[in-house]
């Protein structure tokens, strides 16, 4: 007789069993999106939190990491917090269109909606859930444990809707921010619907208080219509005590040309992963990510990118600089599907340890099912170079501003992706911010 061996819960895990027991009833949506919520949920238990047994958390083991379930926000009093009115801050002065998320939940009163072109249109997930609008389970994504409890505990986000043939001129900027000073969990999930040959320039923003110990699951569902092109900027700059759990599905049509920018610099356990389908012919995707990361944090970014229709291209570049005893994971896989013929893929990711606790990890895969292709992936970690070092020392550059000089050009690779120059030119602040804080 086998007896059969069941892991012992932890306390994160009763607590999120306990939190979802007491809060399923006054979760938006009907009757079918209760079922929908609670199936979710049930798919959570039955795995329960990541572990590094699981292949795709391997270097993220969340059991371990996450010590308890946070209570829900509650609905914030944004209007008169003034952190939520300078939230997005990196991006002010350059023409955004500002729509704000505070503490999970999306503020009209505190948003930029005011002269919005035809056919674009913006609302809350909230609504789009109480009127059964919105259909809550991501498709590639569903089996993963940290998106179904997305699923389950959904409450608010933005729903953006792009008509075919608009150019959107303005880009448009969530702005996610956590104000409360006690600890609290958010699960927001967005959408954005970008039809046949429409464009827009989309960027998020996520940040919190330094000390606040609060946790976030957020995710972003993305249908890009044929010949659509769109270009995202996401940068995590959450708390130092933060967690940050952020799930991105992208379904990319034929024709389309989608550009994917990652920059984390905050929060002291960030998992991004994105899973991108490329549905149609002659689809043309980049992404590029880059992660700074000092003191004990940990940094994880998990890409799937699925070519699954023939004459698609993608390109992904990684890079991470990781000072103290700071982690960077990367883990990357492009799987060319049967009659994906003449795809053309290539990844890479670069780590630079600054110190000898650093440590980064990189797994770059490929998994190939048709012949006629041309795919490819490599990795690289080391430190500095001295001689480049010693170059710039020689002629009198002090060695913290030398350091930063290589590190800029060395991060300055991923920024110059970026399609627009006055958000280039945000970013490249960022990052000397970020150096700066470092000195």
């Amino acid at each position: 007789m086998n007896a059969e061996i069941r892991p012992v819960k932890t306390a994160a895990e009763i607590g999120l069993t306990d939190l979802f027991a007491a809060a399923r009833k006054d979760l938006p949506g009907g009757s079918s999106t209760e079922a929908i919520r609670s199936d979710a949920f049930d798919r959570f238990a039955a795995q329960g939190l990541p572990h590094s047994r699981v292949e795709a958390w391997k270097y993220t083991d969340l059991r371990r990491l996450v010590r308890d379930a946070k209570p829900l926000a509650p609905r914030p009093e944004a209007i008169a917090n003034p952190a939520a009115r300078e939230a997005g801050a990196v991006f002010a002065g350059l023409g955004v269109r500002r729509l704000l998320i505070v503490d999970g939940a999306f503020i009209p009163e505190l948003s930029d909606l005011a002269g919005l072109e035809a056919g674009v249109r913006i609302r809350a997930t909230v609504g789009a859930l109480e009127a059964d609008e919105m259909v809550l389970p991501l498709e590639v994504a569903g089996t993963d444990p940290v998106a179904a409890l997305n699923t389950a505990f959904a409450c608010d986000g933005v729903v953006i809707t792009v008509a075919a043939n608009v150019v959107v001129e303005r880009p448009i900027h969530l702005v996610f921010v956590t104000t409360g000073a006690a600890p609290a969990a958010m699960f927001t999930r967005s959408r954005l619907e970008l039809c046949h040959r429409a464009s827009l320039t989309l960027v998020e923003t996520h940040e919190g208080p330094a000390q606040s110990d609060y946790q976030v699951n957020t995710a972003m569902q993305m249908d890009i219509g044929d010949k659509a092109n769109l270009d995202h900027i996401k940068i995590t700059s959450e708390g130092a005590a933060a967690l940050h759990l952020a799930t991105l599905e992208a379904s990319i049509g034929a024709g389309a040309n989608y550009r994917e920018f990652g920059f984390t610099t905050g929060g002291a356990v960030v998992r991004n992963q994105l899973f991108l389908r490329l549905a149609g012919e002659g689809t043309i995707v980049s992404v590029h990510q880059a992660s700074l990361l000092a003191g004990r944090q940990h940094a994880d970014t998990t890409l799937t990118v699925d070519h699954a229709a023939a004459g698609s291209q993608s390109r992904e570049v990684f890079k991470a600089v990781v000072d103290d005893e700071a982690r960077a994971v990367f883990q990357g896989r492009i799987t060319v599907q049967p009659g994906a013929q003449q795809t053309d893929a290539r990844m890479m990711a670069r780590a630079l340890l600054l110190s000898d606790e650093a440590v980064a990890n990189c797994k770059p895969e490929l998994e190939i099912f048709a012949d006629d292709v041309q795919c490819g992936h490599g990795t690289t970690t080391g430190a500095l170079d001295d001689q480049l070092k010693f170059y710039l020392m020689a002629r009198g550059i002090p060695e913290k501003e030398a350091e930063a000089l290589l590190i800029q050009a060395f991060v300055g690779e991923v920024i110059d992706a970026v399609a627009r120059e006055d958000l280039r030119d945000a970013l490249s602040r960022t990052m000397h911010d970020w150096l700066e804080g470092r000195e």
